[in-house]
């Protein structure tokens, strides 16, 4: 899991997207949420109540596939869990595992230690590939 042009990312930034895949599977319950909500939630935003007609598109499909494509809230919690799907599917196993032990186990009881033990590495190898998986997530991302 090599990128040709090695990028660097913020301290912050860094810590952003490691949160995120702390955070991911409640970023997918979110994702279901909101679209649910947009596509059955009847909003009748007609304040028209004198008479004429409505300035409002009267294709129901139309308007709710506008409003799904138009949500920036839809778009960057999908946009944050394209990438760590993406990156998830396409490195190696044992780099999935340690995504599953470090970020996606509730409640988290290794330490680093402990998980580097259980992938049969050093600690610091625990670390490059933790290191690799953040920089790949935010190259795909976009974020420096």
């Amino acid at each position: 899991m090599t990128t040709a042009t090695p990028i660097k990312l913020k301290k912050a930034t860094f810590k952003h997207i490691e949160s995120e895949l702390y955070m991911y599977h409640e970023t997918v319950k979110e994702i279901k949420t909101l679209r649910d909500n947009i596509m059955f939630c009847n909003e009748n935003t007609d304040e028209n109540i004198g008479g004429g007609r409505s300035s409002f598109i009267s294709d129901p499909t139309g308007r709710t596939a506008t409003a799904l494509l138009t949500n920036r809230k839809l778009q960057n919690l999908e946009s944050v869990a394209y990438a760590i799907e993406t990156v998830y599917n396409t490195v190696n196993d044992d780099y999935k595992k340690l995504i599953r032990l470090k970020y996606w186990t509730r409640p988290q009881t290794k330490t680093w230690d402990g998980i580097a033990e259980e992938l049969h590495v050093s600690r610091r190898q625990a670390f490059y590939w933790r290191d690799e998986i953040i920089l790949a997530i935010g190259e795909i991302l976009g974020w420096r």
